[in-house]
């Protein structure tokens, strides 16, 4: 499959103030994340305050996943349409209103609402923030800014451990939900300052019809790209969901610890840093290899990682293992915000990432509870060697005959260039 633009690769015009745009669309995936992953450190403490199983918290995650594609749709057209600042600024300020709401929710169905409210807030983030930042930095800095867009969310999981280790037991678990309200308004101060994308201005469609029109044209795309984001999703779920549960059966893991803390929460830590060191790392260098190639070395390093991820029996073997399996699936992660922008629309660039991108959250939801099944039939180990293993060959597959758009201009050329193919 090859994708042709008559777009110059060469150029690189600089947009003053782009700074304060890549900044504010940093920080509020950091802030999303962040705002998701405090319920996660809950699930006990929730239970008990609202008088209802530990199950029902749990769903209430699933609920708030299965709430992403809506915002995704919805934000991705208002900023299609109306640009990107004003859609972003009203996001952060509406899923940030829902996080504090949250925290104050009186009863359990005030707060499952509220955590509802929030997904589609959460939803509509990544497409817009992704699509502003690209279309606002200089093309050499793209690589790495989608590594660091990516790193935003394992960065949000680790602020969110920390703030349950040292905010929730000095002002109460509820203070989590409102400790990222000054962010948001530093994020809305930053996009005040920033310009808005001169890429949305030149491509703007004239209206709503004719966004959803461009969608329905590039519908091979728009498939192709939701069958890859499926199962690179339900890779980053099968080897993240219950790698923690799995930790809990290897004899004599539990009783160690890691960075001072007890194993079972300082792998999990080491790991997240793998992943943003590995977002890092293959989104850089996605900028001179190619999108789809530093995606597939990344997936490499991954199964290369499986027999001590998967079968080690020592602390040692474990954080050598889990790091490098981290560092690999969120390093083909990482290169992700840069391709799926460049392969999207021009007059769709926020709502098509965006859907695309939250419908394979949905569709990769299954991936644990399959994961577990195997774990009943064959033990922790080969599940997770089946799963991810095959998962990652299947993604190896998908990406080498995939298409790809390395490094093209968002903004039309001031001179006519020949298409060039950019992949084959």
């Amino acid at each position: 499959m090859a994708f042709v633009t008559g777009s110059n690769i060469g150029s690189d015009q600089e947009i003053k103030g782009w700074k304060f745009a890549v900044t504010s669309g940093l920080l509020g995936w950091v802030l999303d994340a962040f705002d998701f992953f405090v319920v996660v450190f809950l699930f006990d403490t929730l239970a008990a305050r609202f008088h209802v199983s530990k199950a029902d918290v749990v769903y209430t995650l699933t609920l708030t996943l299965a709430m992403r594609p809506v915002g995704a749709l919805f934000f991705g057209a208002l900023a299609d349409r109306f640009g990107r600042k004003r859609p972003l600024m009203l996001c952060v300020l509406y899923f940030s209103l829902c996080t504090v709401l949250t925290g104050l929710a009186p009863t359990f169905w005030v707060f499952v609402l509220f955590r509802a409210l929030y997904g589609i807030g959460m939803g509509g983030y990544w497409g817009v923030g992704a699509s502003y930042a690209m279309e606002s930095l200089p093309r050499r800095f793209r690589g790495v800014l989608s590594g660091m867009i990516q790193a935003g969310y394992p960065m949000g999981y680790l602020l969110a451990s920390v703030a349950m280790q040292t905010i929730a037991p000095a002002l109460g678990w509820r203070s989590v939900f409102f400790v990222g309200a000054p962010v948001a308004l530093l994020i809305v101060a930053l996009t005040l300052f920033a310009p808005e994308s001169e890429a949305w201005k030149q491509h703007r469609p004239a209206s709503m019809k004719h966004i959803f029109t461009s969608m329905l044209h590039h519908k091979a795309m728009f498939f192709y790209l939701l069958v890859m984001m499926s199962v690179l999703l339900c890779l980053s779920h099968g080897t993240q969901d219950l790698y923690p549960d799995f930790l809990k059966s290897v004899p004599g893991i539990a009783e160690k610890t890691v960075l001072g803390m007890k194993s079972l929460y300082g792998l999990p830590i080491v790991y997240n840093i793998g992943a943003i060191i590995g977002a890092l790392f293959f989104g850089h260098l996605s900028q001179g290899m190619g999108r789809r190639k530093a995606i597939m070395l990344a997936l490499v390093v991954s199964l290369l990682s499986i027999p001590a991820w998967a079968f080690g029996t020592s602390l040692g073997v474990l954080v050598i293992g889990s790091f490098t399996m981290q560092a690999g699936v969120q390093g083909a992660f990482g290169v992700i915000p840069a391709h799926l922008t460049e392969l999207s629309p021009d007059a769709v660039r926020s709502l098509f990432p965006g859907v695309v991108y939250q419908l394979g959250v949905l569709l990769a939801a299954p991936a644990t509870a399959v994961e577990f099944m195997l774990r009943d039939h064959y033990g922790y180990p080969w599940a997770l060697t089946i799963f991810g293993g095959g998962v990652t060959v299947l993604m190896i597959v998908i990406f080498w005959f995939g298409p790809e758009a390395h490094n093209r201009s968002f903004l039309r050329e001031t001179e006519t260039k020949p298409a060039s193919v950019l992949a084959e």
